[in-house]
């Protein structure tokens, strides 16, 4: 692949994109409370295993795998993006479903949404630098990290601080919309990829060859990464896999609206990140079954 890839996207459509995410996070922030903050403080050993994987070893691992594989730069560059982005906001379901720590999930999330203004523009700039394959792209479009900044705050800090203030002001309000809430965000997302890509579907068949495995085996690391954190500090099982699904679900949405905030002609990018946002829930769920089955068995058999 030589160049940016043209893609087909109303830049209408941003505004669209950029509600989307905010009423997912609005709704993943309905049921927080400032206590998951403190629990970080209180019991800080799996929350931060989380973090490191989350923001340190991931991007750092991605973009030297990339520069060393030769990865084509704007694929490279929407990996470092994907890895830059803090936890997904349905790593807390997967966690449930997966019947592990959710109060673990849930305070990383908690954090990771509030570090990702920092830290997403932060590792976004300096892995797309550092990566030698990357960095003309990077440079080319003079990108201002308080921009990213300033957007990542609008799309999550913003709409997280809120979603915990209706869910105190109004708890009961708050419990019977949660669910609903994150269940119609995922679907409208959903949709909103699945329309982009029919928009792009004769690019989306050309390259799927090149995009495909890259995605898989990316989020194959991310959930490797977060495991192996867990079984380095030697987590309980459910804290372990807790970590696990933070890791490994990562907030493509956000990186959707970054990538066409500032790279709206990067199809590469675009085919990187939105894949992602598909495959990872397969990945997850399936992961999240298999958890419910072995400790539904193992409790049969404790009891049987």
């Amino acid at each position: 692949m030589s160049g940016p890839l043209p893609i087909q996207f109303d830049p209408a459509s941003l505004i669209l994109l950029n509600v989307i995410m905010a009423c997912m996070m609005f709704g993943v922030s309905l049921n927080l409370r400032t206590e998951d903050f403190g629990r970080v403080l209180r019991a800080p050993v799996a929350p931060a295993a989380g973090l490191v994987a989350q923001f340190l070893l991931l991007p750092a691992v991605t973009c030297l795998a990339t520069w060393w594989l030769g990865v084509d730069p704007e694929l490279a560059l929407g990996m470092i993006l994907v890895a830059s982005c803090p936890g997904g906001s349905f790593s807390n379901i997967m966690t449930w479903i997966g019947r592990a720590n959710v109060a673990v999930s849930v305070s990383m999330t908690a954090v990771s949404s509030l570090a990702a203004t920092i830290m997403t523009p932060f590792n976004f700039a300096l892995y797309g630098y550092l990566n030698p394959h990357t960095r003309e792209i990077l440079t080319s479009i003079a990108l201002d990290p308080l921009s990213i900044l300033l957007l990542v705050t609008l799309v999550l800090a913003v709409p997280l601080v809120l979603g915990m203030w209706v869910g105190r002001r109004f708890p009961g309000l708050a419990a019977r919309s949660e669910k609903p809430f994150r269940i119609a965000a995922l679907l409208v997302f959903l949709a909103f990829v699945g329309i982009a890509f029919s928009n792009n579907f004769d690019l989306f068949i050309e390259r799927f060859h090149t995009f495909f495995w890259l995605v898989v085996v990316h989020n194959l690391l991310a959930l490797s990464l977060g495991n192996g954190m867990g079984r380095l500090l030697r987590l309980p099982v459910n804290d372990r896999r807790a970590v696990t699904m933070e890791v490994g679900i990562q907030n493509s949405g956000l990186g959707l609206v970054i990538l066409f905030t500032f790279f709206p002609e990067a199809g590469g990018m675009m085919l990187i990140t939105a894949f992602w946002g598909v495959w990872h829930l397969v990945s997850g769920l399936t992961l999240a079954l298999l958890w419910s089955r072995t400790r539904a068995a193992r409790e049969s058999a404790l009891h049987g």
